[in-house]
């Protein structure tokens, strides 16, 4: 059996034959929805009440998108974005012929990641509730939203990895004929392992009750798996190309840090009370 020919168009159709719909979008609002469903189980489970999640759900969106954009054009691609700052909250493409709409063509978790660690503080302050008691709710969720996110890039033929050297991969005939790893599968298939460790020790231990655990877990170990994928991965703007880590591992390291620390905080913390 030799490598898969992925030939997908990203795009189903032009709505008003002008916008498209694409599997990326579609499945970025799937990942939204099924993470909402799980939370508001937690929520139920837990007799909090769903407007509060409501609330944070708001907090969320705007944090996420806002950070994920943010991300990319700072981290990625600010040579650009510094000359066409109107493009990084537009979903146009500004040029001399006029202005043409493209949707927001790029997103980077490690911004998502940041802007929804702020929408949380910005929450706790404005609803007086515990800051860790929410991350460590929400990041059992996350990865379920990260996995379909990196099924929308594959859909894209997009952020895809080196080639495999072999007669195995995926060919992403939109780009080359060369077989290659898919990366967007290991990471999003990662994720959803990590959401069932989440998920288990949430159910079946007492680990929830500890500020900070299930973050610290969800942290150290999803960028983990992420930096390790990254050496499968092509690497995605041009400055990359000479460095030893690339721009995601780079990004990954400090919330592998920060994961640890919050693994021995928690270890020396009482119960929520």
């Amino acid at each position: 059996m030799g490598p898969l020919e992925w030939n997908i168009d990203p795009e189903i159709i032009k709505l008003f034959g002008v916008f498209p719909l694409k599997y990326y979008g579609l499945l970025f609002v799937l990942g939204i929805i099924l993470a909402y469903r799980v939370a508001k189980h937690i929520y139920t489970f837990e007799n909090v009440p769903l407007e509060r999640l409501e609330k944070l759900s708001a907090f969320l969106m705007i944090g996420i998108l806002t950070g994920m954009r943010l991300g990319h054009c700072l981290f990625y691609d600010f040579e650009y974005y510094s000359e066409h700052i109107l493009e990084i909250f537009l979903p146009f493409k500004i040029t001399n012929d006029g202005w043409h709409f493209t949707g927001f063509t790029g997103l980077a978790s490690h911004g998502g990641s940041l802007g929804a660690i702020l929408a949380i503080i910005i929450y706790s302050q404005k609803y007086k509730t515990p800051v860790l008691w929410i991350m460590d709710r929400i990041a059992i969720v996350t990865p379920i939203l990260g996995a379909f996110i990196r099924f929308g890039n594959f859909m894209n033929s997009e952020i895809y990895g080196k080639p495999t050297n072999g007669n195995y991969g995926v060919i992403f005939v939109r780009d080359d004929m060369i077989p290659r790893h898919p990366t967007q599968l290991y990471e999003a298939f990662s994720y959803l392992l990590i959401f069932g460790l989440l998920w288990y020790l949430y159910k079946k231990t007492s680990v929830v009750q500890k500020q900070g655990f299930l973050l610290g877990i969800l942290l150290a170990v999803l960028f983990t798996a992420r930096l390790i994928i990254e050496f499968f991965k092509e690497n995605q703007v041009a400055f990359e190309d000479g460095m030893i880590l690339n721009m995601g591992q780079l990004l990954s390291i400090p919330f592998i840090l920060a994961g640890i620390l919050l693994l021995v905080f928690s270890k020396k913390q009482t119960l929520y009370k």
